[in-house]
């Protein structure tokens, strides 16, 4: 329905009124513990800053990344909720900067659902399209299409009371999907619910994408979320993009060391390795190890010229496998997963976890076995000691 074009967005919240004397104050006297990674500057709290995306129509964006980053922030300035400190909000070619929150044509569904307690289910979808002046039969046409799709038209004479969390988040989404917007607005509105009914719900969003003709940004500090749902997805860092790629891309191909701790669970393990230069050919060495990178490996890092050097070496459980030779270690936790054994050890200072399936188990691992492992050269992602930035990009 709609493309988004957020070019440069910054956001700046300001000093309350003696705040920053007081912070100089408490400089002088002892050095200011950090308390927030976000920037602080004479203007204010930078909590979003050169924030650059293009959205295509029908597009599904997931804007992803830890608590405080910026997130909810970027989203609320596209639904009007925040103002813009600098930047363009352009929407299907209009800016948006200074137009009201109503007249964007945009829907948003919260957290916390937002519903209104004394109405009904009904009312409560219909109430946007009567604050239209749209007709009785029209406005019922609508609700009864939604509620059905949503799966929700046996509640629709219920207060918000009488429901669970997954259905009352399913009449905030509704009512969102009534009004038709060109972009919807989701700011993590499965944080509320249980493990099985985020499951549940995340399935839904994914059919219910298939069915509205709608331009989706969806906020969620869950990467389980943001691969499952989104076309792109853009990772958050302090107010900064840190990458924006599809699922896969980002997964495959991590920027820096942020990204590739973020997205995977369990989460990547990390080396301290020697990147060693042979001519044309790329190794990583670890503990007496030394592994060949892949070609396409070598020729991205070629073209970057990149030479002999310490790097931080990162590998994914699922891509760590135990051998008869490799970098020894030592068995700390073994967790039976199912299908899997995720086998905790120590190696090189570190904690590292090793994703071994069941079918290739070869008897119980014990606190303190001793065990190896290595990795082929086309999972190993090599990160700058002194960028985190990897080095293939």
């Amino acid at each position: 329905m709609a493309t988004v074009q957020l070019k440069n967005i910054k956001k700046v919240y300001p000093f309350i009124s003696g705040e920053q004397k007081k912070s100089k104050k408490k400089k002088g006297d002892e050095p200011e513990k950090k308390k927030v990674n976000l920037q602080i500057t004479d203007e204010g709290v930078v909590a979003v800053q050169e924030f650059n995306l293009d959205i295509a129509d029908k597009e599904f964006i997931v804007l992803v990344g830890p608590s405080g980053c910026g997130k909810s922030t970027t989203l609320r300035m596209v639904a009007g909720l925040e103002e813009i400190s600098g930047g363009e909000l352009i929407i299907d070619g209009k800016l948006m900067n200074d137009v009201a929150p109503k007249d964007r044509d945009i829907a948003m569904v919260f957290q916390n659902y937002a519903l209104y307690p004394h109405m009904s289910v009904y009312d409560n979808m219909a109430f946007s399209l009567k604050l239209r002046k749209e007709p009785k039969d029209v406005i019922d046409k609508k609700v009864r299409e939604a509620a059905e799709i949503l799966d929700i038209t046996q509640y629709l004479e219920r207060r918000p009371k009488a429901l669970s969390g997954g259905q009352r988040q399913r009449v905030a989404i509704g009512r969102a999907i009534v009004r038709d917007p060109k972009v919807m607005l989701m700011d993590e509105p499965l944080s509320n619910l249980d493990a099985k009914l985020r499951n549940e719900m995340r399935a839904e969003i994914i059919k219910l994408r298939e069915r509205i003709n709608t331009t989706f940004i969806y906020v969620t500090h869950d990467q389980t979320e943001a691969m499952t749902l989104g076309d792109r997805i853009v990772i958050m860092r302090d107010g900064y993009i840190q990458q924006i790629g599809t699922p896969q891309e980002v997964f495959n191909h991590p920027a820096n060391l942020f990204v590739a701790g973020f997205i995977g669970m369990p989460v990547m393990n990390f080396f301290d390795a020697r990147l060693v230069r042979e001519g044309e050919k790329f190794f990583v060495e670890l503990a007496g190890t030394k592994v060949e990178l892949a070609a396409e490996k070598e020729a991205r890092l070629l073209a970057n010229d990149v030479q002999s050097q310490d790097v931080t070496l990162g590998v994914r459980p699922e891509h760590t496998v135990l051998a008869k030779e490799g970098v020894p270690a030592k068995v700390d936790v073994s967790e039976m997963m199912g299908s899997s054994v995720h086998l905790h050890v120590s190696a090189e200072g570190r904690d590292v976890i090793i994703i071994v399936p069941t079918i290739d188990m070869e008897g119980n691992y014990k606190l303190g076995d001793e065990v190896h492992f290595t990795f082929t050269g086309n999972v190993a992602h090599v990160f700058s000691k002194e960028t985190d930035k990897n080095l293939e990009w």
